[in-house]
């Protein structure tokens, strides 16, 4: 696999991760009932590092991951 599909790959992986972390993340901070409406668990243990949840600081990580594939990409354009 050549650099550029790799970083093509790693792109939208990164996408799929921001908007599934994303999306927990929203209903872990926003909704009053917590991850119980959503439609995917969060899981049974509220896991908390400085009083937020683990999907926020994945949403976090996914983002970063995505900000640099996407800079290597169009670098790589010109």
């Amino acid at each position: 696999m050549s650099y550029l599909n790799t970083l093509k790959v790693i792109l939208v992986i990164s996408i799929a991760g921001i908007l599934f972390s994303g999306y927990l993340s929203y209903y872990e901070l926003f909704s009053v009932n917590g991850c119980s409406d959503a439609i995917i668990s969060c899981g049974t243990k509220n896991v908390t590092i400085a009083n937020l949840p683990a999907c926020v600081y994945g949403f976090v990580m996914y983002l970063i991951v995505f900000i640099l594939s996407l800079t290597s990409l169009l670098k790589n354009r010109k």
